[in-house]
Formats: C-alpha cells, sequence, structure tokens
C-alpha cells in the first residue's frame, strides 16, 4: 500500500486534476476519487458507471484493475468517463 499520483481527465472538465490514489485501488476507486474534483462542481452528475483508461486508449482498464498491476507511471493522465456515452469530449459549440 502507497500512495499514487495520478492525473485526471475527467469527461467534459476543463481542468486536469491531480488525485493521489493507493496502490491498491482499484479502477472503480481510482474513478471515485476523481469524481469527487469534478462531478458537482464543473461536470453535471449522470447516470451510470464511471470507467478509467489510459490517455489517448481505446479500451478501458477492468474496473477490478489494481493501480500497482495497471503498469501506470506516478503522474500519468488517465481519462475518467461514463461507460455507454460517446466517451469523448464535446465538440465544441460555435
Amino acid at each position: 500500500m502507497a500512495l499514487f499520483p495520478l492525473t485526471s481527465n475527467f469527461q467534459e472538465d476543463f481542468v486536469l486534476q491531480l488525485v493521489a490514489v493507493d496502490t491498491e485501488n482499484n479502477m472503480d476507486e481510482v474513478a471515485a476519487a476523481a469524481a469527487v474534483h469534478s462531478v458537482g462542481r464543473r461536470v453535471k452528475a449522470r447516470p451510470g458507471v464511471l470507467r478509467v483508461r489510459r490517455q489517448g486508449a481505446s479500451e478501458p482498464f477492468a474496473r477490478d484493475l489494481k493501480v500497482a498491476d495497471a503498469g501506470l507511471r506516478p503522474m500519468e493522465c488517465v481519462e475518467i468517463y461514463w461507460e455507454g456515452s460517446t466517451a469523448n469530449l464535446r465538440e465544441p459549440r460555435h
């Protein structure tokens, strides 16, 4: 067990957040830790399951995968998004 810093890029948030998680946390716990900083502040809450993926990856990590087993580096950026959504940032409004 050790604190592990990640950078969170939360869907529809314009702010990247530093999130301290534990190496024994699973990806659902990582998503919940990231949500604290975005949902209800700059991002509207939605129904559904939050998923975590490495920034730029197309597939999410398994929900029960532990941080220690994910191959992430300290301060690496992960994307948090609602499963079933487009999983991409919205198109800019003109």
